[in-house]
C-alpha cells in the first residue's frame, strides 16, 4: 500500500517534467522561469517537513497519510484548470498550485519511514525501505508513457485530471485498510510477536493502559539531532544524492527534447528505461544490504557498501557528454540512475537509528536536507543552460554531487548506530 501511494505521489511530480515542454510553449515560459516552477514543489516540501513530521508523531500515520492523499489529489485536479484560464494568471497559478501540493505531500516519506519502523523487523528493513523508495522510480516506468500519450493526444491538462481521480481512490483504500500492527484486524499473534522480536516499534504512538501516550519529553530534539555527526553526514549525503533524482525528475525529459530532438511522445516512452533501471537498482540494493546483515556483517558495512557503490555508478552520468549516439546516452543515463536506486538506503538508516518518539521528526529533517536539492537543482541547471546553452556542465554538476555523497559516507558518517538524545 505504501508503494502504491508513493507511486501515485511521484507520478504527480513527474507530470511537469514530461509535459513541461508543452506547458512552457503554451504558457510562454523560458528556461529560468521553468526552473523556478520545477522548484516550487520543493520549496513547500522543505517548509512542510518538520511540521509534517511533528503531525505524524502526534496523530499517527493513518490519519495524516489519508488526509494528505485526499488533499494533494484535489490540488492535482485543480492543476488541470490552468490551461483554461488567461495566460497572465496561468503561470502564477501553476507556481502556487505546485507550491501547495508540495506542502501537502511533505509528510509522505517521514510517514513511510515510520511505517517501516513499526511493521518490519531489523533484518527486513533494507528491502522494505527499498520497496517504498523504488516507487519514485517505478512511477516513471508506469506513468511516463501514459503521461506522454495523454499529453500528446488530449493536452497536458487532462493528465492532472486523471491522476487526481486515481489519488482519491487510493485515499479511500488507505483509510479503510491501514492500521498499526498492534491494532490491525488482520495481524496474527505469531506475526506480531515475530516483528516485535525483530526490533519493530510496533507500539508507535498508541495509548498505554493508563490512557496517556507513551512518549518521552526530549529537550530541543532538533538541535540534538543536528549536533550528531553521523546524522549530519547522512543528511548532507542525502542532499547530494537527491540532486541525481531531481535531475531525472525535472530536466532529463527536457534534455532529451532539446539536445536529442525527441518529441514529448517519444520522451514518455524513452523515460521508462532509466526509471526502470533505478527501480531495479533500489530493490537490488535493499536485498543486497539485508543479505549482508544476515551473513553477519555489521549494520555500518551493510548500509554503507551499497550506498558508496551506487554513488560511484551514478558518477558515470558525466560520460554522456562524450556520446553522440542516443542509444549510448540512454544506456549511460540508465546505468547512472540504477546507481542512485542501488545506493538509496538513507531511509533504512533513518528508520533503524531513530528513537521511535521522534522518528517522524528525524525523518522530516532527513527529507528536508534531501529535498533542498529539489529547490536548488532545477534552478542551478536552469541558470547553467541559460549561460552555457547546453547540458554538459549540468551533467558534471550532477556527477560532482554523487562524489560528495561518497565522501560524506567515507569520512563523516562513521559508525551507523542508534541515536541517543535526552
Amino acid at each position: 500500500m505504501v508503494f502504491i501511494v508513493t507511486v501515485i505521489s511521484y507520478a504527480d511530480r513527474s507530470i511537469l517534467s514530461i509535459a513541461g515542454n508543452s506547458i512552457a510553449i503554451d504558457l510562454g515560459i523560458n528556461e529560468i522561469t521553468m526552473g523556478y516552477i520545477f522548484s516550487s514543489f520543493s520549496w513547500a516540501y522543505v517548509i512542510g517537513q518538520i511540521p509534517g513530521g511533528l503531525l505524524i508523531d502526534k496523530f499517527g500515520t493513518k490519519r495524516v497519510y489519508g488526509s494528505l492523499i485526499i488533499l494533494w489529489s484535489l490540488l492535482s485536479l485543480l492543476h488541470g484548470v490552468i490551461g483554461f484560464i488567461p495566460l497572465h494568471f496561468a503561470v502564477l497559478s501553476l507556481f502556487i498550485l505546485r507550491f501547495f501540493i508540495g506542502l501537502i505531500g511533505a509528510p509522505l516519506f517521514p510517514a513511510n519511514s515510520r511505517i517501516v519502523a513499526e511493521w518490519f523487523p531489523m533484518k527486513e528493513r533494507g528491502f522494505a525501505t527499498a520497496t517504498f523508495t523504488s516507487a519514485q522510480y517505478f512511477a516513471a516506468v508506469l506513468f511516463a508513457p501514459l503521461i506522454g500519450w495523454v499529453s500528446y493526444s488530449y493536452g497536458w491538462e487532462y493528465v492532472f485530471f486523471l491522476l487526481g481521480c486515481i489519488g482519491i481512490v487510493c485515499a479511500v483504500d488507505w483509510l479503510r485498510n491501514y492500521d498499526q500492527p498492534g491494532k490491525h484486524q488482520w495481524i496474527s499473534a505469531d506475526e506480531l510477536e515475530f516483528i516485535k522480536r525483530g526490533g519493530a516499534s510496533v507500539l508507535g504512538n498508541e495509548k498505554t493502559d493508563s490512557g496517556s501516550e507513551k512518549r518521552v519529553g526530549y529537550k530541543r530534539p532538533v538541535f540534538q539531532l543536528l549536533r550528531n555527526r553521523m546524522v549530519v553526514g547522512v543528511y548532507v549525503a542525502q542532499y547530494c544524492s537527491t540532486v541525481i533524482t531531481f535531475f531525472f525528475l525535472t530536466w532529463f525529459p527536457v534534455y532529451l527534447i532539446t539536445e536529442k530532438q525527441m518529441t514529448v511522445l517519444q520522451v514518455g516512452f524513452i523515460s521508462i528505461f532509466p526509471a526502470l533501471a533505478a527501480f531495479i537498482g533500489a530493490l537490488t540494493g535493499g536485498v543486497f544490504s539485508d543479505t549482508l546483515i544476515r551473513k553477519g556483517y555489521s549494520r555500518t558495512l551493510a548500509r554503507k557498501i551499497p550506498i558508496i557503490a551506487g554513488m560511484l555508478i551514478s558518477m558515470t552520468i558525466i560520460s554522456a557528454n562524450y556520446m553522440d549516439s542516443i542509444v549510448f546516452v540512454i544506456v549511460i543515463m540508465s546505468f547512472a540512475f540504477f546507481g542512485r536506486g542501488f545506493g538509496g538506503l538513507g531511509w533504512a538508516i533513518i528508520s533503524e537509528t531513530s528513537p521511535k518518539e521522534v522518528a517522524g521528526l528525524n525523518g522530516a529533517l532527513f527529507n528536508t536536507f534531501g529535498n533542498v536539492a529539489g529547490i536548488t537543482t532545477p534552478i542551478i541547471i536552469g541558470y547553467i543552460l541559460q549561460i552555457t546553452g547546453s547540458f554538459n556542465m549540468a551533467l558534471l554538476f550532477v556527477g560532482v554531487n554523487a562524489f560528495i555523497a561518497i565522501c560524506c559516507y567515507l569520512f563523516v558518517v562513521g559508525e551507523i548506530k542508534e541515536i541517543t538524545i535526552q
